[in-house]
């Protein structure tokens, strides 16, 4: 199976109240932390909602502003166009992931029960998503995994949520 990542970077980040995508730890871009945790589970990476230089980026569908799922159903158009099968998505400030995520995920549709954007999804499943976004009730990660039959996994790996400038000086501190 021909695995797409993407890292959906294109939200408001207002909980956080600044860019999340270029908040440093260690020295680093978040945003370069989730590359280099992404690019060993995948056979190529796109970016979801900005662009970053020397990386293919891929705008939210059908626009801005819909969530995680408008970055989603945009990749797995990129996806469905460039020939791959499915897609790992994570978010920008997932800068750790275990060496086994696929295997914990495969068969795809599967995501981390204590993070759902993590997740591994069919190309097939573009449709669903599309009709769902079109639909406007309940745009969540959940309802989505719900209409496609996805699993939800229960991991010891508890991936990193930084919703704020203090998420982000404890997991520095780690």
């Amino acid at each position: 199976m021909k695995t797409l990542g993407a890292i959906l970077a294109g939200g408001r980040a207002t909980r956080f109240g600044s860019d999340k995508a270029v908040a440093l730890l260690a020295g680093r871009p978040l945003l370069d932390h989730a590359l280099a945790a992404l690019r060993p589970h995948v056979d190529a990476l796109i970016v979801v909602g900005r662009p970053v230089e020397n990386q293919p980026m891929v705008a939210d569908w059908p626009a801005p502003d819909r969530g995680p799922l408008g970055g989603i159903a945009g990749a797995l158009r990129h996806a469905a166009a460039n020939g791959f099968d499915q897609l790992l998505s994570i978010s920008v400030d997932c800068v750790r992931l275990p060496p086994d995520l696929r295997a914990q995920l495969d068969p795809a549709p599967a995501f981390l029960e204590s993070q759902p954007v993590i997740g591994l999804w069919p190309v097939a499943a573009r449709g669903e998503l599309e009709a769902l976004l079109e639909d406007d009730r309940d745009r969540s990660m959940r309802a989505f995994a719900r209409r496609i039959g996805a699993r939800a996994v229960i991991a010891d790996f508890v991936p990193p949520n930084i919703n704020s400038p203090a998420d982000l000086d404890r997991l520095a501190d780690l």
